[in-house]
């Protein structure tokens, strides 16, 4: 089993600040990939952009693994890999990650069993979250969170429907209906697509209308994605990184054609076979991946499948589902406190709620 590292950094604003200086100091090229803005028509005047503060973001990594830079140079042959922070490109400015923390509300608002969403009269959910948000960002600090509905946009089914893939794609009303509650609590939507027997090619130009708002961000379920025939709910499905870096192209070129800031890219998984070839998985400046670890049980059993899933195959940004009822239900003890979750290494920095 792999060791879950300790937790070093937590909590304390004055650690981005000493991990950010160590960084300065001696680890400034360790993240290898650079974005350049290009701005046409400023034929008169040079209007400079905003920059990145490239030192604070690498520390707010350094401090999300739990890792102080400087044990970087003291690793020898004999040590385990340093596997986060995950290398990856550095964002457009505007990024959310890792900044700010998500705390997300999942669900359908037409079910009552499969999430909060649903199960909960509206307000009554809405004023939950903000109690929840509050906490994350009580627990730290240094990484304010920001609410999010993380709504199912497409679910599915177990039957072929009328054009035989196996899903059911929500109306219009329903998706402006979790902008509209998004919007209330100025928070963030994320439009969780299930694609059955369907495509991400074929779903995807569907919400396109969506996913340009710049509040709006996506998650791709690889447990409903039947590559190989099989009933959703039959098996467990499966994506490759083809399918996945398809996703992070496609918001890319929105980000790109409509000037926004960077789109989050959420893949739920809590098995191996879930994704496949994550080497190949590219992160880029206009879209930010979170692996989110997506299982439910004791709290031992949860851990263990973190490190498997995340911890030993790092994409870039890390994210846990907490189940307010079947993570609660024996042998079960209940759900992870906010310290238990940012115990973990990777701390996650999307937390979803079912």
């Amino acid at each position: 089993m792999v060791r879950i590292m300790p937790l070093l950094l937590r909590g304390a604003s004055i650690s981005v600040a000493v991990i950010a200086l160590v960084y300065a100091l001696e680890y400034s090229n360790f993240f290898v990939t650079e974005y350049r803005s290009v701005v046409a028509g400023l034929s008169e005047r040079f209007i400079p952009l905003p920059v990145l503060d490239k030192v604070d973001y690498d520390a707010r990594l350094f401090a999300l693994a739990h890792v102080v830079p400087f044990t970087l140079a003291t690793s020898t042959a004999t040590t385990s890999p340093q596997l986060w922070p995950a290398k990856a490109a550095y964002p457009n400015m505007g990024a959310i990650f890792p900044f700010k923390r998500i705390v997300a509300y999942y669900g359908n608002f037409y079910s009552k069993k499969m999430g909060v969403l649903g199960e909960y009269p509206t307000e009554e959910m809405l004023m939950m979250l903000s109690s929840t948000t509050a906490q994350w960002s009580a627990a730290d600090p240094t990484t304010p969170a920001v609410p999010a509905i993380h709504y199912i946009a497409v679910v599915a089914q177990d039957g072929a429907g009328k054009d035989g893939k196996y899903i059911l794609r929500m109306p219009d009303d329903q998706i402006e209906h979790a902008l509209d509650l998004a919007n209330r609590i100025q928070g963030l939507v994320f439009l969780d697509v299930q694609v059955g027997k369907s495509t991400l090619q074929y779903e995807l130009p569907m919400l396109e209308k969506y996913l340009k708002m710049p509040q709006v961000h996506l998650a791709i379920d690889p447990e409903f994605s039947m590559k190989y025939g099989h009933r959703p709910g039959s098996v467990i499905g499966t994506f490759d990184a083809a399918d996945i870096n398809y996703a992070a192209e496609y918001l890319a070129k929105l980000v790109r054609d409509n000037h926004l800031p960077p789109k989050i890219l959420v893949v739920h998984r809590f098995t191996q076979k879930m994704v496949t070839n994550y080497k190949q998985i590219l992160p880029l400046a206009e879209v930010q991946m979170v692996m989110d670890m997506d299982g439910f049980g004791p709290k031992e059993m949860k851990r263990e499948t973190y490190a498997r899933v995340i911890y030993e195959e790092p994409v870039q940004f890390a994210g846990i589902k907490l189940f307010y009822k079947n993570d609660s239900r024996p042998p079960s003890t209940g759900l992870f406190t906010t310290d238990e979750v940012l115990g973990l290494t990777p701390s996650p920095i999307y937390i979803q709620y079912q």
